[in-house]
């Protein structure tokens, strides 16, 4: 969520049980009050919601601790999982009001590296009467990660050509796709039926309960819009406040998200252009139309002839990279110098490195080769919290409508799902509206020209809360709160101390 499958989590603080591979995610559902567990959970929760985690320092001011829950909450008594916890006390303990829970979006993306990268820049009153607490989903980063694939085979995955032309294109990503899959299956298969999000949301009341909250407060960015609703969904009596910042639209099938965020990003790379037809030395020229089609024509060149790295780098920067590397720089409006530079190296000098430093950013790819857990958790999520298309000529169907309706990016973003077609865990539950009857105010934040969470989903999801409230942002870029303008913070910040959101139809220019 908040990405293509391909196009990874959020650029980091910038910015879904039968354990067998051939069953059914058992995600289902629960309510609690307090410190004890949900009504009809099975027996042996009570351990869990006792638990106090073991703080200890972890340099810079923070607190780290470790909180086990059960990896199946059908079989409680049975293997557990270690969930990596941070934290960052609040300044004024005297006004502490509890704990702010956070997610950086993905799935996949780690909420400890979040929380040390930057729990600094949240508003003064947060930090002054909150601890913000970051962790890692179970499957991410340090909670017990999912792996399917090395370095090397992962640029290999990353590298195939996720727009084919022909047969043969397709069956090489099919081939690809389903050695993903393989991979997860050899390398993680006992975990793989337990990562969906509603278990993760089970999670989070576990650890609601172990930091000694009555009630959750919480703030998520993009796929953390989608965790937090569906918390707010199986836990609505432990809600305290919610912010939901560049939400996603819980009602959609896995292929309508793909293709929304296509055509998401497509709004995005067309206000770049028009941001970067203004100035004289624009590489795309002042023409906003002959601008895309230049674009356009990149996409196509390094499908056939990719582009060089100056600086050595041996893979090869094809139409794949680039297309990753673009839409990485239009998370962020503060990236658009760096697209621009990039891009005039791709097209006048055959100077691929920028374009391949971006993606890699978002890839989360190390200068040694290796990458973060991030895809292989981001894939491992996605594939099992929706139902798929059956086969790769389904992908394909939906790939050539969303080629008419997102030309630079329908394609990539569409197929960047095939994997789930060969996933070794599958789930029958079918989208549907989330109302979480009976919580308390609920904040939704949507950005109008957000690339990676269209504002229309923020709409969406505001309207299915019945407690939901909409809070826009006139803007570009992916969420608003960090980093944003005063009349996106002040009224968050408020709504999180005293619990009043802002007036229903606010918006902030």
């Amino acid at each position: 969520m908040g990405r293509a499958r391909r196009m990874g989590a959020v650029l980091a603080s910038v910015g879904l049980s039968m354990v067998t591979v051939t069953g059914c995610a058992d995600n289902g559902s629960g309510d609690t009050s307090r410190q004890s567990p949900p009504p009809g959970s099975a027996a042996g929760m009570d351990r869990y919601y006792a638990q106090k985690p073991g703080w200890h320092d972890c340099k810079d001011g923070f607190e780290c601790a470790t909180v086990k829950v059960p990896l199946d909450y059908a079989r409680p008594q049975g293997q557990q999982l270690g969930l990596a916890v941070i934290r960052l006390p609040a300044r004024k303990r005297s006004g502490r009001i509890g704990s702010l829970v956070t997610n950086p979006g993905g799935p996949g993306g780690s909420g400890v590296g979040f929380i040390r990268e930057a729990g600094r820049l949240f508003g003064p009153d947060v930090r002054d009467r909150f601890d913000l607490v970051g962790f890692d989903p179970r499957g991410v980063g340090e909670s017990e990660p999912v792996r399917c694939l090395d370095g090397p085979q992962l640029d290999r995955f990353f590298t195939t050509d996720t727009s084919p032309d022909d047969p043969r294109e397709v069956a090489a990503l099919s081939a690809q796709s389903q050695a993903f899959a393989n991979g997860c299956k050899a390398r993680s298969a006992a975990r793989l039926p337990h990562v969906g999000t509603l278990n993760a949301a089970r999670d989070i009341d576990v650890l609601r309960a172990a930091l000694g909250d009555d009630k959750l407060t919480y703030m998520g960015f993009s796929y953390g819009t989608y965790l937090g609703a569906f918390y707010a969904e199986q836990f609505p009596r432990n809600v305290r406040a919610l912010v939901l910042d560049g939400a996603v639209d819980p009602t959609l099938s896995s292929t309508a998200t793909l293709l929304e965020q296509a055509k998401g990003f497509e709004t995005a790379l067309r206000a770049f252009v028009e941001d970067c037809a203004k100035a004289p030395d624009c590489p795309l020229g002042p023409d906003v139309d002959k601008a895309l089609d230049r674009i356009s024509d990149l996409q196509r060149q390094t499908d056939r002839t990719p582009l060089r790295s100056p600086r050595g780098d041996t893979r090869r920067i094809n139409e794949t990279w680039v297309t990753t590397g673009i839409a990485a720089a239009l998370y962020n409006k503060g990236f658009w110098p760096t697209l621009r530079i990039a891009l005039g190296n791709a097209i006048q000098k055959r100077d691929g490195d920028m374009l391949l430093t971006l993606a890699d950013q978002m890839l989360q790819r190390r200068p040694d080769g290796s990458y973060s857990n991030q895809m292989e958790a981001n894939m491992a999520v996605n594939c099992v919290d929706k139902p798929n298309p059956p086969n790769a000529d389904a992908y394909g169907k939906e790939a050539t409508r969303a080629a008419a309706d997102a030309p630079h990016f329908g394609e990539y973003v569409i197929w960047g799902g095939l994997p789930c077609v060969y996933w070794p865990v599958q789930t029958r539950q079918a989208p549907r509206p989330l109302t979480a009857d009976g919580a308390a105010p609920i904040l939704v934040i949507g950005t109008t020209r957000d690339p990676a969470t269209p504002y229309r989903w923020a709409q969406a999801l505001a309207t299915q809360l019945r407690s939901g409230t909409l809070l826009t942002h006139e803007g570009d870029g992916h969420t608003a709160y960090l980093g944003g303008p005063t009349c996106i913070t002040a009224p968050t910040d408020r709504y999180l101390t005293k619990g009043t959101p802002p007036k229903e139809g606010t918006v902030c220019r």
